[in-house]
């Protein structure tokens, strides 16, 4: 593990118990930068070290160190407000002298961490074990962070969704998706019927798109991504045609549904299907699905 050097005599690094047995998650810093980070999950003790060593042979006088858990969440419009939905701390060591290296041990025993973490566009939730050792001039602040992800149990009624498409005496379709609910690594499974074909389609595609919401109206934002569009059929259909769907939603970067998280962000998906005819109109219908996480084998 990186040990960061401050302009100060003392250098600090996290180690947490068990982290290379956990699942990594790789985060996205700043500059195309990635750093992995180990999963935790709700109820979860946090436990771990701060080891402080004190470099070239230098006295460090201090006036405390302490360990927090801190769980916050970042708007990207709203730079320097944290808001901080999670905050513990422990004493590490009273104001005093260290000449040597020493390492202190943490426990956050049993922790609730009742959000996910979550890296968006304009919105980061994230976790960090902070360690700050306290000094008259200039405190030493190293952060370390991991991931939380939240289980659900499958749902237990998830209806298929069935809609129709019509623009008078020229287009009518049916669409139908199995289900309207879908964990990650699920696979959406529908079917497009032409019961009115009086226009000439070129082609159709389906996307999923994602949009998070962040902010409260007046100041409300709403950034939407595409996160995959494909080409499910090519060339004119006839009446009585049938479209087969079929998408794996394993390969894509998906999160789960959040909805109205601290009230501060929501984050929802949406399957778009597009028919573009050859004069380049496109005529489209949108429908929101629920992604949720469930235990991996």
């Amino acid at each position: 593990m990186a040990t960061y050097f401050f302009g100060s005599p003392v250098d600090v690094d996290i180690r947490l118990e068990g982290e290379d047995e956990r699942k990594q998650v790789e985060v996205k810093l700043e500059r195309d930068r990635r750093e992995s980070s180990p999963v935790y999950f709700d109820g979860e003790s946090v436990v771990g070290q701060a080891a402080i060593r004190v470099r070239d042979g230098k006295k460090l006088v201090h006036d405390g160190i302490k360990v927090e858990f801190v769980g916050s969440i970042e708007l990207f419009y709203d730079r320097g407000n944290h808001y901080e939905f999670l905050s513990l701390s422990q004493e590490l060591a009273a104001p005093g002298e260290m000449r040597q290296a020493q390492t202190f041990d943490f426990h956050f025993k049993n922790v609730e961490k009742q959000f996910e973490s979550y890296q968006g566009i304009n919105v980061k939730l994230r976790y960090v074990i902070r360690v700050t050792v306290s000094r008259r001039l200039a405190d030493v602040v190293k952060e370390r962070e991991i991931w939380v992800h939240s289980y659900r149990m499958p749902p237990d009624s998830n209806n298929s969704i069935k809609m129709e498409v019509g623009i008078e005496d020229c287009l009518h379709i049916e669409f139908e998706y199995n289900k309207s609910k879908y964990h990650l690594k699920d696979v959406i499974v529908g079917k497009i019927y032409f019961l009115l074909v009086r226009i000439k389609i070129k082609h159709m595609e389906l996307s999923i798109i994602r949009r998070e919401t962040t902010g409260a109206p007046p100041n409300q934002y709403n950034e939407s991504e595409t996160i995959t569009k494909f080409e499910i059929m090519d060339g004119a259909p006839v009446r009585g045609e049938t479209i087969p769907i079929r998408l794996f939603l394993g390969g894509f970067e998906l999160t789960p549904t959040f909805r109205d998280v601290n009230k501060k962000f929501s984050t929802r998906y949406y399957l778009n299907l597009v028919l573009i005819d050859e004069e380049n109109r496109r005529y489209f219908k949108q429908q929101e699905i629920t992604i949720f996480r469930i235990p991996e084998n």
